[in-house]
């Protein structure tokens, strides 16, 4: 067997001590045209496998905008030509004798508004937002995260703004009853007066001294509407018990007639005035009770006219109202019917034991 040379240590060293090449001083290869067209060869295919993909992806994006698009102008112009409907038959019916006195204009007009204007702002959102969600589903995002994010959101929001969120859901459940309107008289609990305007926040009522109430939706818990229907006009009309009510009961009814036949009053009550009866009967004085129905917001109107014309018919008959005195400082101021002269009194002529005291005695003349 043959045992290999072995090389001197002197060469070994010598190569050992020999520089090698560094990277760093190694010249930059420059690729060549084959390299070039390798890569240009790769990109074309590359667009050639997915271009199909891109294209289908970019015309459902493009037909899901248009889809939106047009969906949301079709039911925008549709709420609009709703409520320009609506508007027209309030107007409509405003032109007729009844429709007048049952239909204020600028009522049906503000809530027409405010129901367009929630109409449309939720079809917007909803509209827009599935079409959000359809764009992003078609690039293939997991929505998972996106939709628990927006969630715990609109939690964090709602907690925080649950007063404003409250007002506003308040108010459009109140719109769409038509719980109140402009012009009416509504009593809320913390505030009374005119509705001057109706917002999906918060409602303005004018009060009985010119004061204007900021009222928030959602704190209305009752609703009191003095303007819709109807309304009960009653007088208590007091006599004296010797008065006789045949008589009483004629005259109160040729009032009521009289008066439900001119103007503006005809129009006012909406029936005849009625005598409904005895009300209370006292000792010194008995109560008859006179009512009618009105137009809304006309009670008070009506019933300061009826006291107005009985005391006046009352006055011509002979008939004395009581005005809550005592039968006899009621009976002074009768006269005697035979001598037209006031009747004594006993009561006019008792004294109290202070005035006794203070009125000096005067001692009675001598006749010399």
């Amino acid at each position: 067997m043959e045992v290999p040379a072995v090389s001197p240590i002197s060469d070994l060293l010598a190569a050992g001590s020999s520089p090698s090449p560094s990277p760093s001083k190694t010249a930059p290869s420059v690729p060549s045209l084959q390299d070039a067209q390798e890569s240009a060869t790769n990109a074309a295919g590359w667009v050639e496998e997915n271009w199909s993909t891109w294209l289908a992806i970019g015309l459902r994006v493009l037909l899901i905008v248009v889809i939106a698009t047009v969906l949301r102008v079709a039911v925008r112009r549709a709420i609009t030509k709703l409520i320009d409907r609506m508007n027209r038959t309030a107007q409509a019916v405003d032109g007729t004798a009844i429709g007048g006195l049952l239909v204020n204009v600028e009522r049906r007009r503000q809530r027409s508004q405010a129901i367009g204007s929630v109409l449309r702002s939720v079809a917007s959102f909803l509209i827009l937002g599935t079409a959000g969600l359809m764009i992003l589903s078609t690039f293939e995002i997991n929505l998972a995260p996106l939709l628990a994010s927006a969630g715990v959101a609109g939690v964090a929001i709602g907690f925080g703004a649950r007063n404003l969120v409250t007002d506003f859901l308040s108010g459009v459940f109140m719109i769409l009853e038509d719980q109140y309107g402009v012009g009416d008289s509504i009593d809320v609990g913390v505030a009374s007066g005119e509705v001057i305007e109706v917002g999906l926040r918060v409602t303005k009522l004018r009060g009985d001294n010119g004061e204007i109430w900021y009222v928030r939706n959602g704190e209305v818990k009752r609703v009191g509407n003095l303007s819709q229907g109807w309304a009960t006009a009653g007088v208590d009309v007091t006599v004296r018990p010797s008065e006789d009510l045949d008589h009483v009961k004629a005259v109160l009814t040729e009032v009521g007639e009289a008066m439900s036949k001119e103007d503006p009053w005809n129009e006012m009550l909406w029936g005849p005035v009625e005598i409904l009866g005895l009300d209370s009967v006292l000792l010194d004085s008995m109560v008859v009770r006179v009512s009618a129905r009105t137009m809304p917001g006309k009670s008070l109107t009506v019933e300061r006219e009826l006291r107005w014309r009985i005391k006046r018919r009352f006055d011509r008959e002979g008939i004395r109202i009581v005005g809550g005195l005592p039968l006899q400082q009621e009976t002074e101021a009768d006269t005697d019917p035979t001598s037209g002269m006031a009747a004594p009194s006993a009561y006019a002529n008792t004294t109290s034991p202070q005035a006794q005291a203070a009125t000096p005695l005067t001692p009675p003349s001598v006749t010399k």
